[in-house]
């Protein structure tokens, strides 16, 4: 049952998180729209209200199918050109910041609305077309559903307009920054829900060790199946790794206090998270990557756009005064439970010289960075005690231009 919850888990969160679930799900009520109110149409209450509004009613099929036609036509050209324009807007994020952005461009709700509402319209379009018959002894006309359509048509050309808006807005980096730094921020914040940095490592005598039995990028633990475990078990287990390594198949994930046998060691293994695709959601971490490669691309010669590069520090510098204050924990386990889990997590100061230091060893020669770096790191080291920080800044000051 386990296994079956956790692949209905991972299936559910690969679905909803597909470009194609909203427009999907917007098509379908859009055809339950078009059928409920082709239902209406023909209902004795839908011909007396065309019989007492007549600009409701139609009497040429040919007209009707003119109507369709043309919407049809114009909705389908207007859907081309939308999505042409954020395959551009994506090759450029790509090409001059990172391809690991584009997560946040494609997976934008804002652009599957818009997808949804277009091919909703469509669908409607095309069913209300089959529904037309025209015989020589009577004919079906649904005009209150073509009347709605052309409603449907207005609201489509508006999107329109705002989509041009919205996406030459996108095409931003400090927007694109801004929507990395929040999800990162998001992700910490719910991850990072201790006030106490626990710097001492706890170890115990492994009685066995729980490998990898495929390859993938470590990001954590499903909490309520790994606390069961142990529970079960009556064990402790340690994590070797902090989230973001990739590990290879056969490699020691876990040690565990108890001896285990194979069966109980693929248990356990249900319970640790290996991707193929890192996430934000999961591990924060990944955001405060995705910023630091922003900015290192930015100060590329090929680029050479330091202004990016400050934009993307910023963001970090007040992620990090955050994650300062905040800390992971280092364990995990049910209230009063002697069975725990200890996590392998980075500290502040390890995790700032891995995201940070690469920005200033890449850029410290341009005096725009240099002056931001003095700048930032002289209000960080006023609200954090931290060793890194404090070198980093001497190193700064140090610099002469």
């Amino acid at each position: 049952m386990d296994k079956i919850r956790l692949w209905l888990i991972r299936k559910y969160e690969e679905t909803v998180s597909s470009i194609a679930f909203l427009p999907a799900v917007i098509s379908l009520a859009f055809l339950v729209i078009a059928i409920l109110i082709f239902s209406f149409d023909v209902s004795e209450t839908g011909k007396q209200l065309k019989s007492e509004l007549p600009f409701l009613s139609l009497k040429d099929t040919s007209t009707a199918r003119s109507i369709l036609g043309a919407v049809a036509g114009g909705v389908i050209s207007l859907t081309v050109f939308s999505f042409s324009m954020v395959m551009i807007v994506l090759n450029q994020a790509a090409s001059q910041m990172s391809n690991r952005v584009l997560d946040k461009l494609i997976g934008n709700r804002f652009q599957q609305i818009v997808l949804g509402f277009y091919i909703g319209t469509i669908v409607y379009t095309f069913f209300i077309f089959s529904t037309i018959r025209d015989t020589e002894s009577r004919f079906q006309l649904p005009s209150i559903s073509i009347f709605l359509l052309t409603v449907l048509t207005v609201i489509d050309i508006f999107i329109f307009i705002y989509f041009l808006h919205f996406i030459t807005q996108s095409v931003k980096y400090d927007v694109i920054i801004q929507r990395i730094k929040s999800s990162t921020f998001e992700g910490m914040r719910k991850f990072c829900s201790v006030t106490t940095e626990m710097n001492e490592e706890v170890k115990f005598a492994a009685r066995s060790v729980i490998k990898a039995n495929t390859s993938g990028i470590f990001e954590g633990f499903d909490q309520k199946e790994i606390i069961d475990f142990c529970e079960e078990n009556a064990c402790s287990l340690q994590a070797l790794h902090p989230m973001g390594t990739f590990i290879l198949r056969g490699q020691p994930l876990m040690e565990c206090s108890k001896s285990l046998s194979e069966d109980e060691m693929t248990e356990a293994l249900q319970g640790v998270i290996l991707s193929d695709q890192e996430s934000v959601t999961r591990n924060y971490e990944y955001g405060l990557r995705q910023l630091s490669e922003i900015a290192l691309k930015a100060l590329s010669p090929g680029i050479n756009d330091p202004g990016t590069a400050i934009i993307s520090l910023r963001a970090l510098i007040d992620l990090f005064q955050y994650r300062g204050r905040n800390f992971p924990p280092h364990t995990l386990a049910k209230e009063d439970s002697l069975h725990v889990l200890y996590r392998k997590e980075l500290s502040f100061d390890q995790l700032f010289e891995i995201i940070i230091f690469p920005i200033w060893d890449y850029g410290k020669k341009d005096r725009m960075l240099g002056l931001e770096f003095q700048t930032l790191l002289k209000q960080l080291s006023l609200i954090l005690s931290s060793k890194p920080v404090f070198d980093l800044l001497k190193k700064v000051q140090s610099q002469t231009y």
